[in-house]
């Protein structure tokens, strides 16, 4: 069962200044963000920068100084900040450019309802 359930895990590793994600639980922690409806409130908060790791699977994060929680989490509460790569387009296409206009119509069919 062990090697079934290994094969599901992955081995997060991060270095001291890098950007994270951390993961509230919406209902418990809500020292960071107050929501007035928790089902819609967000599951990951940050990015945030690690300070220093402590032992093998916990970091010590950056939180802003009005946070009322500890600094300190462990890994699984913690998730790798991808910066988007997505290039945005400058120019908008020409509407003109991929319009088609059919030829003819080769074709019809009508479709009765009813009795």
């Amino acid at each position: 069962m062990k090697h079934q359930a290994d094969k599901k895990r992955t081995e997060r590793v991060f270095a001291v200044n890098d950007l994270v994600f951390l993961k509230l639980q919406p209902y418990v922690q809500s020292s960071v963000v107050r929501r007035a409806n928790h089902k819609l409130s967000f599951k990951y908060f940050g990015p945030y920068k690690i300070l220093d790791k402590i032992g093998d699977v916990a970091y010590r994060l950056e939180l802003p100084p009005d946070s009322r929680i500890h600094p300190v989490f462990h890994v699984s509460q913690l998730k790798k900040f991808i910066p988007p790569t997505t290039q945005v387009q400058t120019q908008l296409p020409s509407p003109t450019a991929s319009l088609q206009v059919p030829v003819q119509v080769l074709d019809r069919r009508v479709r009765q309802s009813g009795r």
